[in-house]
């Protein structure tokens, strides 16, 4: 290579963000759970995050094993999300499961995009602009979103808008439990937390201001032959854009990355990287699911789940936390393909 081209190279590596070089990723997750531990005198029962093929991830080679009393695959009722079930009777003292699959992820670039927006009709997307228990849309949601979005007339526009926004004025808290619970109208007092906390305040901001909007919960994918995952979930956003479909966003992945660099909001690899996110996601992630205010199928005991990315699990009415995978228990190991 000649110096000229190196020097091409190397400014290139400089100024981009590393994961725009990806464009699939691939690997075997493997989910390992032992509810042994807990009372064995009381039912168990576990719920897991199902993958699924579609446009952009392939899941194969998927295998369940264990020595449940009964098991299978749901999904709820508002959002189709799918999920593995099994239960234990009462009385038996190994409780044990493994969930296993290959995935194929390829990373998103949705631009451009279209430069007029067909005629669309809200009442199809009534599920994205609706408010949520911990999402409201309405109050001082509502009127900051009417202030971020003033003057833009688009979908286009406003979910613009709300983006720029959402990475100028969030940070990342690293001290936040898991990914955080999303609880909007706490967040916009105090705008740190972790990614579902800044996904759910950009959600909420743009149904606010008429934007259909959604979570997305999933994992991350690993980078070396082996990693252990338990504790990568992540959860990006996607908002519908009229006459061309779901784009995803990611203001979480911004702010991680300036936490994680040292970077500021004025510096370029900022820039980059809330130009990537704007529309684009790097392959290194699975979609699990999607839907806040899930109801569990079969139905759990208790209220609805504000989301399902970590397994959930009860033995007898009690619920095992489950960010804690050392005593819930269970391991999520990636392995490179």
């Amino acid at each position: 290579m000649s110096k000229y081209l190196y020097l091409i190279a190397v400014i290139t590596f400089l100024i981009l963000p590393s994961n725009v070089w990806a464009k699939t990723a691939s690997g075997k997750i493997i989910m390992e759970f032992d509810l042994s531990a807990h009372d064995h005198d009381k039912e168990a029962r576990l719920w897991i995050p199902y993958p699924i093929t579609n446009k952009n991830q392939t899941i194969t080679n998927i295998h369940v094993e264990g020595n449940y009393s009964s098991s299978g695959v749901y999904t709820d009722s508002t959002f189709q999300t799918p999920m593995l079930y099994a239960r234990w009777d009462s009385g038996i003292k190994n409780r044990t499961l493994t969930f296993s699959f290959d995935v194929k992820r390829q990373g998103i670039v949705s631009r451009p995009f279209p430069e007029k927006e067909t005629a669309w009709d809200p009442a199809d997307y009534a599920l994205y602009l609706a408010p949520t228990r911990l999402g409201p849309i309405d109050g001082e949601v509502k009127k900051l979103a009417e202030k971020i979005a003033a003057g833009q007339t688009t979908v286009l526009g406003k979910a613009k808008a709300i983006y720029d926004w959402t990475c100028e004025n969030t940070y990342r808290n690293p001290e936040t439990r898991g990914c955080g619970i999303g609880d909007v109208y706490k967040l916009l007092k105090e705008p740190g937390g972790k990614c579902a906390d800044i996904s759910s305040i950009y959600v909420a901001l743009a149904r606010a201001a008429g934007v259909p909007s959604r979570e997305v919960f999933g994992i991350r994918q690993g980078k070396k032959a082996v990693e252990d995952i338990s504790k990568w979930q992540h959860c990006w956003a996607e908002f519908y854009l009229p006459g061309y479909g779901w784009v995803p966003v990611d203001p979480a992945d911004v702010r991680k990355m300036m936490l994680k660099q040292n970077f500021t909001l004025s510096d370029a690899k900022t820039t980059e990287y809330r130009k990537y996110f704007w529309g684009g996601i790097d392959p290194y992630r699975i979609k699990l699911g999607e839907g806040r205010d899930l109801i569990l199928n079969p139905p759990r005991s208790g209220p609805p789940v504000n989301y399902l990315m970590y397994p959930f699990a009860q033995v007898g009415k009690k619920t095992l936390d489950w960010l804690e995978p050392e005593t819930f228990k269970y391991k999520i190991t990636y392995k490179q393909k």
